[in-house]
C-alpha cells in the first residue's frame, strides 16, 4: 500500500486479547519504542480510507515522529468492533486517539473512556457527538452538499428542468457528516427551487442498499417521474446509476451527483454517466491529524492553524476544516489528476482511454 519502512502486526480487537500481537490483514502497529498513536478508522466499503487516509496519515507520523508507533485499526461499519479496539489500544497505552467514528453517538462512550485514562482525542473526519473531543480535523461538510446541489441544480436548468424533480440517497444516518452533506443540499434545492420527489438514507454507504432505493424510486415515480439524482458519495451514485441502467434509464439523461473522487465515480464522469463528485484533499486533511496527535502524544503544544470552533453538542471543538472542491469532466486535470490524487494512467484505462482524450485529461 505503501513504501514505508514500518513493520506491520496486528493489534487486536478486543481488550481481554489486548496484549497478544498476532498476523492480521486488517489492524497493524508500525513502529516502536516512542509514543503510541491510535489511528481508528470506520470502515473499507468507501476506497478512500484504505488507499488515502491510511498510507497519508502513517507516512506523515512517520516524518514527524520516526518512534511513534501507530495502533491501526478498521472497524469494517461495526461500532462495537470500534469500542474493543479503542479499548484495545487504550490497554496497549496509546497516547492518543485519532477516531473516525463508526457511529458518530455511540463513539461518545470511547471518548469518555480515554478521558478516564487523560488520553485525548481528535475526531477525525466525522464528528463525533456529545463528547468532549480535543480536536476536529474534516472538512466543511455541510458546504460538501451544498456543493452537490449548487452542481446539480446548475445542470438541471441547462437541461431545462428548473424545478427537477429529483430523487434524494442520501448517506448513513449513522454517519454525522451524513446529516451536514444533506443538511447542505436540502438548503440548496430549497434554494434554488428544486423539488425532491423521493428521499432515502442509505445505511452503510451501501452502493447495493442505494441500488435498492433508486429501484423503490423508479417504480413509484416512473421513468420518467424525476430528473435527477443526489447521491451523497459515489458509491450511492453508483448504485443508483446501476438501478437506472437496469430499468432501461440511460443514466446520462438524469445527472447524478457523488462525493469523494474515487477512480470509478471519476470513469462515470468521464463516460458521462455520472455528473459530478466532490473531491475533498485527504492529504492535508491526514497530515493535519498526524501534526496534532503527535504533538499531543509528545506533550508539545499544538501548532495546527485551527479554523473554526464546532459544536458537537456537547463542547465547542478546535476545528481545522478544509474546503471542498466540487469536480466535473471539465476540471478533472486541474484538481485530482493535478494533486496527484488519481492519475491519469490509473483512470484512463480499458474503455475510458477514448473518453479521457476526448475530454483532454492527461
Amino acid at each position: 500500500m505503501s513504501h514505508m519502512r514500518f513493520r506491520r502486526v496486528a493489534t487486536v480487537t478486543s481488550l481481554l486479547l489486548a496484549s497478544t500481537v498476532v498476523a492480521s490483514g486488517c489492524g497493524g502497529s508500525s513502529g516502536g519504542g516512542g509514543p503510541k498513536i491510535a489511528f481508528l478508522l470506520p470502515e473499507n466499503q468507501t476506497p478512500r480510507y484504505e488507499s488515502a487516509d491510511r498510507p497519508y496519515f502513517e507516512e506523515d507520523v512517520e516524518k514527524r515522529c520516526e518512534d511513534c508507533e501507530i495502533l491501526y485499526n478498521n472497524a469494517t461499519e461495526d461500532p462495537s468492533k470500534q469500542q474493543s479496539q479503542a479499548e484495545a489500544a487504550l490497554t496497549q497505552g496509546a497516547e492518543v486517539l485519532v477516531l473516525d467514528p463508526v457511529d458518530a453517538a455511540s463513539a461518545a462512550a470511547i471518548v469518555e473512556k480515554a478521558k478516564a485514562q487523560d488520553v485525548p482525542v481528535v475526531s477525525y473526519d466525522r464528528l463525533i457527538e456529545n463528547a468532549d473531543v480535543d480536536y476536529y480535523v474534516s472538512f466543511d461538510n455541510e458546504r460538501v452538499g451544498q456543493l452537490q446541489a449548487e452542481s446539480l441544480s446548475k445542470k438541471l436548468k441547462e437541461n431545462g428542468s428548473t424545478s427537477g424533480p429529483i430523487v434524494m440517497i442520501s448517506g448513513d444516518p449513522a454517519d454525522s457528516n451524513a446529516a451536514l452533506f444533506k443538511k447542505g443540499a436540502q438548503k440548496g434545492f430549497e434554494s434554488a427551487g428544486v423539488d425532491v420527489a423521493k428521499e432515502y438514507d442509505t445505511p452503510e454507504w451501501s452502493a447495493t442498499n442505494a441500488q435498492n432505493e433508486m429501484q423503490q424510486a423508479i417504480t413509484a415515480l416512473g421513468k420518467s417521474g424525476f430528473n435527477g439524482v443526489y447521491a451523497a458519495n459515489d458509491d450511492t451514485g453508483g448504485g443508483a446509476i446501476a438501478a437506472m441502467k437496469s430499468a432501461g434509464i440511460n443514466p446520462e439523461e438524469k445527472p447524478t451527483t457523488g462525493q469523494d473522487a474515487t477512480v470509478a465515480g471519476l470513469q462515470r464522469i468521464v463516460a458521462g454517466q455520472q455528473y459530478m463528485t466532490v473531491y475533498k484533499a485527504i492529504k492535508p486533511e491526514a497530515e493535519a491529524s498526524s501534526e496534532i496527535a503527535v504533538a499531543l502524544a509528545e506533550g508539545k503544544p499544538v501548532k495546527a492553524k485551527i479554523t473554526d470552533k464546532v459544536d458537537n453538542g456537547k463542547t465547542q471543538v478546535p476545528s481545522v476544516l478544509f474546503e471542498p472542491v466540487a469536480v466535473t469532466k471539465e476540471n478533472i486535470n486541474q484538481t485530482v489528476i493535478k494533486d496527484e490524487f488519481v492519475s491519469a494512467d490509473e483512470l484512463c484505462t480499458g474503455p475510458y482511454a477514448k473518453p479521457c482524450e476526448e475530454a483532454g485529461i492527461s
